[in-house]
């Protein structure tokens, strides 16, 4: 019956430790007989296929190594919007809500809606901006299995896909072109990486690196991106813990005014937007 099969699947995560095994065994659920809470509690005496059963232990015995509920499942939601995901791309986290609302309310006042969404990953940025906003996207990954990903995702959007590495491929583009350059860019520091959790620990490093001091790519996208941007044309990102100042005097040190940050849940400065006169 489900409730044994769902007390089965929260034996095996609560033995491994994980944090929420209630939610993740519902969801596992789920995301295999797409039922949800409410309906697996109205049906939690009904006879489960042996099949079905032994794809969700499975899944389960996948969950308790620690491997990303997202990557097992295949798909996340991010804004209301359902994402492909697996391993080779960055899951889609609540945090970068707070950089999609700055650019929200900045694409609201704005004539313009030319947007450009630098490691893009999954496209999560990309297609809120273009379901939400309206606004003219163009989305640039460099990994092949992200951007198959974001290919998958952007699917029946008019989102234009750019493969390029950001350190160069700013060069493919003209000066002056976009009204509004967003940014989710590996911001953790080498070093830290290795005590991250071990769910993030199956995540592209790529997504994650942001050199040693974590910084290098808010230095190189406001150097090389800036001159794409349009007069009165913004650019934001989000942020690491305790980054905030340092981002906002780079973006200063580049001609940005009116510069501000928007916190997460947690009271963390979490995104940041300034505007080039």
């Amino acid at each position: 019956m489900l409730k044994d099969l769902y007390l089965k699947i929260r034996g095996i995560l609560s033995e491994a430790e994980i944090e929420a095994p209630e939610l993740e065994a519902r969801l596992l659920i789920e995301g295999v007989t797409g039922m949800n809470r409410a309906s697996q509690i109205a049906n939690s005496n009904s006879e489960i296929s042996g099949e079905i059963q032994e794809k969700l232990i499975s899944m389960a015995q996948k969950r308790a190594e620690h491997l990303p509920l997202q990557y097992i499942l295949g798909k996340w939601s991010f804004m209301g919007f359902e994402f492909k995901v697996g391993e080779g791309v960055l899951i889609p986290r609540d945090d970068t809500e707070v950089l999609v609302g700055l650019c929200l309310d900045y694409l609201k006042n704005s004539n313009g809606k030319t947007a450009l969404d630098l490691c893009a990953g999954s496209g999560a940025i990309s297609v809120a901006l273009d379901k939400l906003a309206n606004a003219d996207v163009t989305a640039v990954e460099l990994s092949d299995k992200a951007y198959n990903f974001l290919l998958e995702n952007i699917k029946g959007t008019n989102i234009k896909p750019h493969k390029g590495d950001i350190f160069e491929c700013y060069r493919d583009f003209e000066a002056k072109s976009f009204d509004l350059i967003a940014s989710n860019p590996p911001y953790i520091k080498t070093d830290e990486i290795e005590t991250l959790q071990t769910e993030v620990g199956y995540e592209p490093k790529t997504a994650l690196d942001g050199g040693a001091d974590g910084l290098d790519f808010y230095r190189a996208i406001a150097r090389r991106w800036t001159p794409l941007l349009k007069s009165g044309g913004a650019m934001a990102f989000e942020l690491g813990e305790g980054q905030a100042e340092y981002v906002g005097g780079l973006m200063a040190d580049h001609g940005y005014i009116n510069i501000k940050t928007a916190k997460d849940l947690g009271g963390t400065d979490r995104a940041i937007i300034g505007i080039l006169p």
